[in-house]
Parts: C-alpha cells; sequence; structure tokens
C-alpha cells in the first residue's frame, strides 16, 4: 500500500512532536491503513522536515504498536489484530485496579482539574483521531503520581498507546460510544476527588469492557 497525502497539524512544537503527531494522527484516523510502507525519505518531503525526525516518531510509533520494521521493507504500519486487543484489555483490566488504588490518595487538585479541562475539549471534539489522542491523555493523567515513573505506569502507558488504534476504529463503527465514554470520564473525576476507591476501580473497569465490547462489535462488522 502507498503513503496517500496526509492532513499536516499547526508547526507549534518541535519537528519531532510534529512528525508524531502527524503520524499518529494518520493511522488512527485511517488515512494510513495496515501494510503500508513508510519510506522516511518521501515522509521528510511531505512534512518538509529532515529524515531524523521522522526516524525518532518511527521509532516511538513502533513502541506505541502502531508500525513495525520489517528487515526488507523498513517501517510499516501494522495491521489490526482482535485476539490481541483482547489480550490488551485483559491484561489493562488486570492492572489498572492497581494503579486506581495506588495513586487515588495522590492525585492533586490541579491534576484533576487537568483532566475535567480535557473533558471538556473530549466533549465538543469531533475528528475521532483527536478524540482518541485527548483520551489517552485523559486516562495518562490517572496514573503513578509523585516518585518518580514505576515499572507499572510504564507498563500500562505501554498498553494504552497499543489500544489506541482500536479504539479509533471502534468509534467510527459505534459513534454512540463517545458521549457515553464522556459521561464516564466526568464521573471518574469526581470518583477521585470523592476519593471513593471502590467506585473509581468500578467504574475504569466498566469503562474498559465497555470499550472492548464496542471494538468486538467493530470486528463483528468487519470494521476491524
Amino acid at each position: 500500500m502507498t503513503l496517500g497525502k496526509l492532513t499536516r497539524p499547526g508547526r507549534s512544537r518541535t519537528a519531532h512532536e510534529y512528525v508524531l503527531a502527524t503520524l499518529r494522527s494518520a493511522i488512527l484516523g485511517g488515512t494510513l491503513a495496515g501494510g503500508t510502507r513508510l519510506v522516511q525519505t518521501e515522509l521528510a518531503m511531505q512534512l518538509e522536515v529532515s529524515t531524523t525526525p521522522v526516524r525518532e516518531a518511527l521509532r516511538d510509533l513502533a513502541t506505541e504498536g502502531l508500525v513495525f520494521f520489517d528487515p526488507h521493507r523498513g517501517a510499516v504500519v501494522r495491521s489490526l489484530d482482535i485476539d490481541e486487543v483482547r489480550e490488551i484489555y485483559e491484561l489493562r483490566i488486570t492492572l489498572e485496579p492497581l494503579m486506581v488504588r495506588r495513586v487515588v490518595e495522590r492525585l492533586t487538585g490541579s491534576h484533576l482539574d487537568r483532566a475535567e479541562e480535557l473533558n471538556r475539549r473530549l466533549e465538543t471534539e469531533t475528528n475521532l483521531s483527536v478524540w482518541v489522542e485527548l483520551n489517552r491523555e485523559f486516562h495518562a493523567i490517572f496514573s503513578e503520581v509523585g516518585g518518580g515513573e514505576s515499572r507499572l505506569a510504564g507498563i500500562l502507558a505501554s498498553l494504552r498507546d497499543s489500544a489506541s488504534a482500536y479504539v479509533s476504529l471502534s468509534l467510527e463503527a459505534r459513534p454512540q460510544q463517545v458521549p457515553e465514554a464522556n459521561a464516564e470520564h466526568a464521573e471518574l473525576v469526581r470518583l477521585y476527588r470523592d476519593r471513593d476507591v471502590d467506585g473509581a476501580v468500578d467504574l475504569t473497569l466498566r469503562h474498559l469492557r465497555s470499550t472492548l465490547t464496542a471494538i468486538e462489535e467493530a470486528h463483528e462488522r468487519g470494521v476491524i
């Protein structure tokens, strides 16, 4: 599959961040489909940057699970696998409650204010690839707080990144999931403000299972 025309966001960021955001959005939005070969020189020319930030961005996307490096073809957009996403969500359902219990007492008002700000943007966002990116930022807030990054935080961040492409496709197939997720986000912030550990764990699990169900429905309909 050949490289198509990419939609380029504003350049109010470093070249690496700009390339990473552009490619991630194109993959999550379906502009760069699974199997597309990503040639560094072509990308650099289209995005008007050197090959260095392109190479760095492709490495980041490989870490997120959106791209893989083939020894003969170079960087290639990964095709999606329903068995893989089920494993991703099985791991998240197992590990996210541990993170909730670890951070619920340590989240500050500024963390929760930031989460509310992101959810307000999510509620008005109509571009699904942008919504998915904001959704990743929202959930990243409820991660390890203070004391540096833990292995748990790193594992969960990697799992969220790997799930992003599936989330994007499931939203295409089930648009009503967006307002449902936004409502759950608002409730989650309230539960964290109330330091309601059991409530936050329960809602986190329901949120994850609901997303997995939407992805499985999309798979059954042939979207994934």
